[in-house]
């Protein structure tokens, strides 16, 4: 497996061992575009791998802070209540960088920045970069992602 995270087209795409796209998904990345540095808000590009799921068997809508489960599900309603806020929901898989200088160690650490594939409310569009640096994914979307890519998947992150 490996997955394929294309910021200009706003897709992420799994492909199995043989190397066929077996899943397309819209994503939704980094307002501010593409980037590694710290604090930019930016989506970093190049290789990475997961380096931890976070969330397993959470029911879907699980609001996450600090990568932990408040245990309170996301609703139109709780969402109205925190307006701007940019939610993390149903599950995590916590992106690692593979290239020292690029997207590993130093001010440009995707892990350190604590970029992630991640769900997010109903509400919030797909196809449309929006986040501040991490994969948006629709809830039902990173739910099944997350069954089928396992820790240490490799992830290319592409303009």
């Amino acid at each position: 497996m490996r997955i394929r995270i294309d910021i200009g087209r706003q897709t992420l795409e799994l492909f199995g061992a043989d190397g066929a796209c077996i899943r397309r998904y819209a994503v939704s990345t980094a307002l501010n575009g593409a980037g590694e540095m710290e604090g930019s808000g930016c989506t970093p590009r190049g290789r990475h791998r997961i380096r931890a799921r976070i969330g397993g068997g959470a029911p879907a809508g699980t609001v996450f802070r600090g990568r932990r489960p408040t245990g309170q599900l996301w609703t139109p309603a709780f969402a109205a209540e925190h307006p701007g806020r940019d939610w993390i929901l149903s599950r995590i898989l916590w992106l690692c960088g593979e290239e020292p200088g690029r997207n590993r160690l130093g001010r440009v650490d995707t892990m350190r920045r604590y970029v992630y594939i991640h769900g997010t409310g109903d509400d919030q569009p797909m196809g449309v970069p929006l986040s501040h640096g991490c994969i948006r994914m629709r809830n039902r979307d990173v739910i099944e992602l997350y069954e089928l890519a396992a820790a240490g998947t490799p992830v290319e992150i592409v303009e």
